[in-house]
């Protein structure tokens, strides 16, 4: 059985739901915020794709300021009902992109975060769950999350970890920037 594996011709970022009204309460915030950031400015130096979604925004507000800020396309902006970011409007671009790997970040690992991952594995995608970049505003709920994701298939892995396979050499035209990228993630 062939092991998944991050390239950037293959994969996706999916943020998910960090809202202004959702992040004050969560575990961790200030590293959920900077890795996830971190991750979208990682996209736009590879030109990989990416999308951020907001549940809600209209009595969760938009996503924060410091996340917002990274997206280079704002028209990679997308509001949903479902707690599931797996729309048809994401999958269908997903497909159209031909980016069968999604490396996810985002709020709440027990709602959103998991629903999203249960439906995309379903769908035939390979999801990267970066686990310093998920979280939720109770402690007891992220690790069952993160288990149940991962016995559905989906890759537990670090934002450092995804930077270094994506480009997977030194050698690589973005390593100094990715390099600069690394020294600013939040453990």
């Amino acid at each position: 059985m062939p092991i998944p594996r991050l390239t950037i011709d293959t994969a996706s970022l999916l943020v998910i739901d960090i809202q202004e009204r959702l992040v004050s309460s969560i575990v961790d915030r200030d590293r959920l915020i900077t890795n996830s950031s971190i991750l979208l400015r990682m996209a736009s130096e590879l030109g990989m794709p990416y999308f951020v979604t907001e549940q809600y925004p209209s009595g969760l507000g938009r996503t924060i300021e410091e996340v917002a800020s990274a997206m280079t396309d704002p028209s990679r902006r997308v509001e949903k009902s479902r707690f599931s970011a797996a729309i048809d409007l994401i999958t269908d671009q997903f497909v159209a992109w031909r980016r069968s790997c999604v490396i996810i970040c985002g709020i709440e690992a027990h709602v959103c975060v998991l629903q999203t991952v249960l439906d995309l594995q379903e769908a035939g995608f390979h999801c990267f769950l970066c686990s310093d970049a998920i979280s939720a505003n109770q402690q007891g709920q992220i690790a069952p999350a993160l288990r149940r994701m991962e016995r559905a298939g989906a890759v537990t892995t670090g934002v450092l970890s995804v930077m270094y396979e994506l480009i997977g050499d030194a050698a690589h035209p973005a390593f100094r920037s990715l390099l600069e990228l690394a020294k600013e993630i939040r453990q």
